[in-house]
């Protein structure tokens, strides 16, 4: 299987005018605060700590760009947008991020997929079913990554997350960083968006 034998933390701005050249495809991951996109990258990368997850919500508060290098040889972004939906951010705060996210997600041209990411225990809100009209009708392939997926009882999975794509009519897949379950497939499908 292709996997990421190589990252270089390339950039960590505020500012679109800072973003690295679009010189690779790139899948972002966004998602409400604490909902482990932080663990959920680094288990996807092959390596601990190139994310930083923080028992603070709301820490990330930059669009980071991670060039990852496949055993192909081929290279993609992974981007960690800023976290969402945390009461104690001021509103002045979270609209700042919502215009800047919003900017990057309509233009950035190399853009191949956004995954959501939810907690499987809690599935989408209104700011993740606002974010898919605003995908779709960008035209941009989107995915739900249910997180967590080891706090479901096993028996339990598949109609949690056959629920999830009724909801919300997009493809649903169910992960967890802590036992590493569905890590592989996601990884495929990202490759398989971005062309390689």
């Amino acid at each position: 299987m292709t996997r990421i034998v190589e990252t270089i933390l390339v950039s960590s701005t505020g500012r679109l005018d800072s973003l690295p050249e679009p010189t690779h495809p790139e899948v972002a991951f966004a998602g409400r605060s604490n909902v482990g996109k932080s663990s959920l990258l680094n288990a996807l990368s092959g390596r601990k700590g190139l994310f930083k997850v923080s028992a603070t919500p709301g820490r990330t508060r930059t669009i980071v760009h991670v060039e990852a290098r496949l055993s192909t040889d081929a290279c993609l972004y992974l981007v960690d947008l800023p976290g969402y939906g945390y009461a104690k951010v001021s509103k002045d705060a979270k609209d700042a991020w919502a215009d800047f996210m919003h900017e990057y997600l309509k233009c950035r041209t190399t853009l191949h997929l956004v995954v959501i990411l939810v907690d499987v225990r809690r599935g989408p809100e209104q700011e993740e079913l606002q974010l898919i009209s605003f995908l779709q009708d960008n035209g941009t392939p989107v995915l739900m990554v249910a997180t967590k997926l080891d706090r479901v009882r096993n028996s339990q999975q598949k109609a949690v997350l056959d629920r999830l794509q009724q909801e919300t009519g997009i493809p649903v897949m169910g992960t967890s960083a802590k036992d590493k379950k569905g890590i592989d497939r996601l990884m495929s499908t990202v490759i398989k968006r971005c062309g390689f």
